[in-house]
């Protein structure tokens, strides 16, 4: 039975990306050695990492705007730590928005190393909408903000104009919309979710905003280090990066994110119709603010979870249930998910609906 994969993350990923990826581990360009083998200093795979980092910045558009763009390891989450290292002066602050766990997270981090300023949060709330209308202080050393909230099911819709550096955790919709990514500094990604497998981040830097705050930055966290060594400071997660690169001509090749735009706006359109539709379900984010990329509901009686969830299984379909900080279900519909599997739970809902 064909597998309808939700899972929020390690996600699915193109069927070509798993197919290519599984012949470069058995003999990488005809090479007679592995991909997880060879060197990485190697013509080959330094041909990968050079295509998947003007890959990257071709598809936003940031190609000759002065940003680089690096494949790091460590997660998201030591993106955390360098951005404030690199960006936040000495006795500097810097502005936060604060809509999700991993808003929160890099909060805290930021508070290791100067005053942080929390310009809004919707923590009080169980972080089910986006705050609107804060204002960001001009003195700070930059704006940090989170796009896209997984376990919450929120996304900004719109980014707010300001007149210092702008700092932006994608990890989970990079490559899904068109934005003007011109208007942000820093953008990080996870792999992960629309990109590839879990084991390395994409940094997208403005170049001209670096060595500026004063400090000494340990090496391996020195952006600047890592852009002069164009990305191979210390040895890559070779993989990731290849399967990364993958997905990114997969995504070019479909039409960029102009055309995945399309699709996922179609995907979420279905889902969230049929939540707003369906008498068994409610939405778990504001309206306003729903996710493209994760979509959060419940049921408004939770006698019917057992049946709900014996359906879903019998239907193939994996990775459905929502985080323990919101209960419920959860629809992630990263690029690589087709239409074809959010019609198979939007019918299972409806059979739901047909046997109460």
């Amino acid at each position: 039975m064909k597998k309808h994969n939700y899972s929020a993350g390690p996600c699915i990923l193109p069927q070509e990306v798993f197919e290519k990826s599984a012949q470069a581990i058995l003999n990488f360009n005809n090479s007679g050695l592995s991909l997880l083998e060879i060197s990485h200093r190697s013509k080959d795979f330094v041909a990968v990492m050079d295509e998947a980092r003007a890959l990257a910045l071709e598809l936003l558009g940031l190609q000759g705007k002065g940003y680089q763009a690096l494949f790091l390891a460590g997660g998201a989450s030591l993106e955390f730590l360098m951005v404030p290292y690199n960006l936040m002066k000495e006795n500097g602050k810097a502005a936060y928005l604060d809509t999700g766990t991993w808003a929160n997270g890099a909060i805290k981090e930021a508070k290791l190393f100067g005053e942080t300023v929390v310009v809004a949060s919707s923590k009080e709330q169980n972080y089910n909408h986006i705050p609107k209308g804060f204002t960001v202080p001009n003195d700070a050393d930059y704006f940090h903000c989170t796009s896209n909230n997984t376990i919450f099911g929120t996304q900004m819709k719109v980014f707010p104009s300001v007149d210092i550096p702008v700092v932006c955790d994608m990890s989970s919709d990079i490559f899904s919309r068109v934005i003007d990514f011109s208007k942000f500094d820093i953008i990080y990604a996870g792999a992960q979710k629309n990109m590839g497998p879990a084991g390395t981040t994409l940094v997208i830097i403005k170049e001209d905003i670096l060595g500026k705050n004063g400090r000494v930055i340990p090496s391996m966290l020195d952006y600047a280090k890592h852009i002069k060594a164009e990305s191979m400071y210390n040895t890559p997660p070779v993989f990731p990066v290849y399967a990364s690169l993958l997905t990114l001509q997969w995504l070019k090749n479909l039409g960029g994110i102009a055309a995945i735009e399309k699709i996922n706006n179609a995907k979420a359109a279905l889902i969230y119709t049929e939540i707003d539709r369906n008498p068994l379900f409610k939405g778990a984010a504001a309206i306003e603010d729903r996710s493209n990329m994760n979509a959060t509901f419940l049921l408004n009686d939770e006698n019917h979870a057992a049946t709900f969830d014996a359906m879903w299984k019998a239907a193939g379909i994996s990775g459905l249930p929502g985080h323990r900080s919101v209960g419920g279900y959860r629809a992630s519909m990263y690029n690589a998910l087709p239409l074809e599997s959010v019609q198979v739970l939007v019918e299972v809902m409806k059979e739901l609906e047909s046997k109460i």
